[in-house]
């Protein structure tokens, strides 16, 4: 098997509903981002073999094979195929799995893989309601037969269930939270963001044009008590908004290439992907997986939670990370260091490459070695991936 490296990793700010990005098309945005990371390395776009683009609701802009579309819309020649993947929320880690296995099995040298996500415009289930061209109701992917045995499947409800079986209070959550925002503004102030974001011309609330750098949905001065403030979610006991990842857009992308082809361009590699897993999870729970994908991917790479150095577990809503440190004994002075979704919000089929950019751009900053990204999904699936510095 061929070594896969990680030569360029870079992404957009995250968007906020309304906010910075909402003039763009999907294959707009992707193209921006494809055509950055292919261009702050003076890489030869030719040598790209395929992009693999993650995204959950495929419709509308994203529809129609978005990697596609990007590619289309950028300067990578058009000779150049694309595929769109939908993992749920780990989509876009898992075009990265997959652009691994390809290189390492000698397939191909050079993949882009990347991820793109509109939420303001096609939010959560938006694929699930569909019309056809003739009026009829295009029909709904759970079925009878999957309610009998699993009930009808709540992102908000398992987050709930997940808090009472490891038992963890709403004052635990809300202080995640409020740490989550602290740590991305402080992130943010201090400038860690910097290298790996791409500024993009963005509109601000007015409608003029302005060059947005940084991540939108990050709040100052959030607290428990604000926290506690906002409207119980329906069908819980304590979860609100606040304890959730917020409604975002944007994109991310990252080139893999072969220890050879590395050798061949001469390009200074970022990261060595060391092993990657995936599991499926309780379907009603649902957002369980990263506690099991976890120790898969460490014994996949002869690795133990003490090697490594961060980890980033994303935050879909309070109690998936609490629940997993829980059960893993996890050091939390090495979780989303940088905050998390919480904070930064969750594109969902781009956030598991965004996790990868921020996770390996850390690794550079703190000098560390070893980083372990991972994400729970909707359906009940987490994939998981180990970065080294090199």
């Amino acid at each position: 098997m061929k070594e896969v490296f990680i030569v360029s990793a870079v992404r957009t700010p995250v968007g906020k509903q309304k906010g910075c990005l909402r003039q763009y098309t999907a294959p707009e945005l992707l193209a921006l981002i494809l055509n950055e990371v292919v261009d702050r390395i003076g890489l030869d776009p030719h040598l790209v073999e395929d992009v693999i683009t993650g995204c959950v609701y495929q419709i509308g802009e994203q529809g129609f094979n978005l990697a596609r579309m990007g590619i289309l819309e950028s300067n990578l020649p058009v000779t150049i195929g694309g595929i769109t993947v939908n993992r749920q929320c780990g989509s876009s880690l898992s075009a990265i799995q997959m652009a691994a296995g390809m290189i390492a099995s000698g397939s191909m040298d050079t993949v882009i893989a990347s991820g793109c996500e509109f939420m303001t415009k096609y939010g959560i289930a938006s694929d699930m309601n569909c019309t056809l061209s003739n009026g009829q109701n295009a029909g709904h992917p759970i079925s009878k037969s999957y309610m009998e045995r699993y009930g009808i499947p709540n992102q908000i409800f398992a987050a709930q269930a997940i808090a009472n079986k490891w038992n963890i209070t709403k004052e635990e959550c809300q202080d995640f939270a409020v740490a989550s925002h602290e740590k991305a503004l402080t992130a943010t102030r201090q400038g860690h963001f910097k290298k790996e974001i791409l500024p993009v011309r963005g509109l601000d609330k007015d409608g003029n044009a302005f060059i947005c750098d940084t991540d939108e949905p990050i709040r100052v001065g959030v607290t428990r008590e604000g926290l506690d403030s906002l409207t119980v979610l329906p069908g819980t006991e304590w979860m609100t908004a606040g304890l959730s990842s917020t409604v975002t857009d944007g994109a991310s992308a990252v080139v893999l290439m072969s220890g050879e082809k590395v050798r061949e361009t001469g390009l200074t590699p970022m990261a060595r992907v060391v092993a990657s897993a995936v599991v499926g999870s309780d379907p009603v729970l649902m957002l369980t997986g990263p506690i099991t994908a976890t120790p898969l991917v460490l014994k996949k790479a002869g690795l133990n939670m003490e090697d490594i150095d961060l980890f980033e577990v994303n935050e879909a809503f309070a109690p998936i990370p609490l629940a997993w440190i829980k059960e893993l004994r996890a050091d939390t002075a090495k979780l989303n260091v940088n905050g998390g979704a919480l904070a930064l919000g969750h594109p969902v089929g781009n956030s598991g490459c965004r996790l990868a950019v921020t996770a390996i751009h850390e690794l550079h900053r703190r000098k560390a070695r070893y980083a372990l990204v991972t994400l729970c999904t909707g359906g009940g699936q987490a994939p998981a991936t180990i970065f080294e510095r090199v």
